[in-house]
């Protein structure tokens, strides 16, 4: 069964500005299953386009600005 985004339900997102890159978490149910924890990363690209990244790793800068919004969005879970 292919992905339907229509049966993605976000319940909590909060975005973390870093000037040329952005930090995304939120919480999602697909189609009424368990809540899951989902961490993105934005890149501001060349034509001032924000595209998608791979997360990987942050700095500790960004970490001690998104941990915090981590556990706001367990407690919504």
């Amino acid at each position: 069964m292919p992905y339907d985004k229509s049966l993605d339900q976000e319940l909590f997102k909060e975005v973390k500005d870093f000037g040329e890159t952005r930090i995304t978490v939120g919480v999602f149910s697909y189609n009424g299953a368990e809540k899951k924890l989902q961490v993105s990363r934005e890149n501001l690209g060349q034509t001032e386009e924000w595209r998608f990244a791979k997360l990987g790793r942050m700095t500790k800068g960004e970490a001690q600005e998104v941990i915090p919004v981590m556990m706001k969005a367990v407690e919504n879970m």
